[in-house]
């Protein structure tokens, strides 16, 4: 279920801003970095609208003088803001707006653990057909292209949709 959210997080960035300078390996990074709390058997911290909006505090204070560096680490929050959604993390009030309904995570949080591994397979599937639209849509068959995403984790100006 990886590449849900690892592909998913960076296309949907990218639609919706449109910033060729934005660093999309670091907004994948923020996508999976939820994905971590599985060494605690589920959702957890990194599940909270609490935590992403406390890394987004810190990166916009530790970075108020260092723009570009702000530019590439609010791909982290932005990451795992879109992993809340695209993990359905937003059906589950208790998990979503964590401690406001006590300290205690749920157990059976709609969350990537707790679905059947068939769903999985078939979110993978999905995330793979899109990634080879954003592949061909940003025209990263272009070495030129590819190599400056592998590089900087920018997309190329020149291949930025105009719609």
């Amino acid at each position: 279920m990886v590449l849900w959210f690892a592909i998913l997080a960076p296309v949907i960035v990218a639609e919706v801003f449109r910033s060729p300078m934005a660093d999309y390996r670091v907004v994948a990074v923020g996508g999976i970095l939820p994905l971590s709390e599985i060494v605690f058997g589920g959702p957890r911290l990194l599940h909270t609208m609490m935590a992403a909006m406390s890394l987004m505090a810190i990166v916009m204070l530790a970075t108020s003088k260092r723009r570009l560096v702000r530019r590439r680490l609010l791909g982290i929050p932005i990451g795992l803001l879109l992993h809340l959604v695209l993990d359905g993390t937003w059906t589950d009030a208790a998990l979503l707006w964590w401690p406001a309904f006590g300290f205690d995570f749920p157990q059976d949080a709609a969350a990537a653990f707790n679905r059947p591994v068939e769903v999985g397979l078939l979110l993978d599937l999905l995330a793979l057909a899109i990634g080879y639209w954003a592949y061909r849509r940003y025209d990263l068959d272009d070495p030129v292209n590819r190599q400056l995403l592998l590089r900087t984790g920018r997309l190329s100006r020149a291949a930025m949709p105009e719609n």
